[in-house]
């Protein structure tokens, strides 16, 4: 059983964006990726199988692609795009990342596919947007990270702002597309029309700083980064990571009247059982003593002095099962070791291990985060394709190409 699996999705997508198209995988869609003849370019990130750079090894390809299935083709040559508009009779579902205006050159903009396919529901997905002044800009994933303002956050407060060299705008991108387009879909349900869905990365990436928004709003205050702390409008730095015996953790302290009272009092009862608080912090009053609206960064200091002493005794193990025993508001940092090696997520089978034939071996794979009351509805459904690994199947038994069409297109390079 899957959840959409009578429907047929064309993803024309590349880099992060890709996301959205491994989403309506999972959900039981027939995604079919187009490349261009020669593979995508995105085949080319790494890192890669056992360290091979080879474009049919790219674990970022695999990643994002599991489930899918492939064929090359080219949509700026008229073949191409006889043969695309065709597969558009079949499909329900198309996902671009493409410049704005690139698809509606070649001729295949949503207006000329929605002739074709009333029922068609088309995503597209861009830096900036379909319209507005930056529409056609050039632009990358750090463009967007920056332009989201989620750039100018990150990193130490002593120096220039840092990019996680990763496209996690681009994902992000992809996850509202993903999104909106089954909200898109819910309306074609109801009313048999299709639809055009805009997609901004820079807008998903503002949808996720969180406070930054809401703090410039109402408070005109501009939250710079902290480097694992938070900074208060009065400048006060309060660190919410702190190492520990054999890694980091993630701990508030806070006072005065707020719901974390009762875990710092707790935290320092703890830190008094074990003999190590010196006389000054057995007395400390975290409600009257350590009110932000009056705090000293002196205190703060010498406060998480005595705690930052107190958790390089302690593993993050012992820390988490004192956070759950106790009741205290901290929580490891996880490395991907213990991700990989966490009994919990073993237990919702979040990883899947998935066999690649032509690797001769099983890779895992991230799971999808949902667990449906019916487990088969929303999983990984096999591995990522190689290069055209489809042609056949999509060209010849699906639109009925003969094999003679085929040579003919791979000579003149459309596929």
């Amino acid at each position: 059983m899957s959840l959409l699996g009578s429907y047929r999705a064309l993803d024309l997508t590349e880099g992060g964006c890709f996301l959205c198209g491994q989403i309506l995988a999972d959900l039981g869609v027939d995604v079919i990726k187009i490349e261009k003849p020669g593979g995508s370019p995105t085949r080319k990130i790494g890192p890669f199988y056992k360290d091979i750079a080879d474009p049919q090894k790219s674990l970022f390809w695999f990643a994002y692609n599991a489930g899918k299935r492939s064929i090359t083709l080219d949509v700026e040559t008229a073949d191409g795009q006889d043969i695309f508009k065709k597969l558009i009779k079949t499909a329900d579902f198309v996902i671009e990342s493409f410049s704005p205006g690139y698809m509606k050159r070649l001729g295949l903009g949503y207006e000329s596919l929605s002739k074709i396919n009333p029922r068609i529901i088309m995503t597209s997905i861009t830096f900036f947007g379909q319209r507005g002044p930056k529409a056609k800009y050039q632009s990358c994933d750090l463009t967007a990270w920056a332009s989201g303002g989620e750039l100018y956050v990150t990193g130490d407060p002593d120096r220039p702002p840092n990019w996680l060299s990763f496209p996690q705008a681009s994902l992000h991108g992809g996850l509202h597309a993903a999104a909106q387009t089954m909200v898109a879909h819910w309306y074609r349900e109801g009313t048999g029309e299709g639809q055009y869905v805009d997609v901004s990365i820079q807008e998903a990436v503002i949808l996720m700083v969180e406070c930054l928004t809401p703090a410039w709003d109402m408070a005109k205050w501009t939250i710079t980064r902290a480097a694992g702390a938070y900074v208060t409008p009065r400048g006060l730095r309060l660190n919410t990571g702190f190492p520990c015996k054999d890694g980091f953790v993630s701990l508030y302290i806070l006072g005065g009247d707020v719901t974390m009272l009762d875990s710092c009092k707790t935290l320092q009862a703890w830190i008094i059982e074990e003999g190590m608080a010196p006389d000054w912090f057995k007395k400390f009053n975290f409600e009257t003593d350590y009110d932000s609206a009056k705090l000293s960064q002196e205190t703060v200091d010498q406060v998480e002095g005595v705690v930052k002493k107190f958790l390089m005794t302690k593993t993050k193990q012992e820390l988490f099962d004192a956070a759950m025993n106790k009741r205290i508001l901290t929580a490891p940092a996880s490395t991907v070791k213990d991700i990989s090696e966490d009994n919990h997520l073993a237990a919702r089978d979040f990883w899947v291990k998935v066999k690649h034939p032509e690797l001769n071996d099983v890779v895992t794979y991230c799971g999808p985060p949902i667990t449906p009351s019916e487990p088969s509805a929303f999983k990984v459904r096999g591995h990522a394709p190689v290069i055209g690994e489809h042609n056949q199947e999509v060209y010849e038994k699906e639109l009925g190409l003969s094999k003679a069409d085929l040579v003919m297109l791979k000579e003149a390079q459309v596929i």
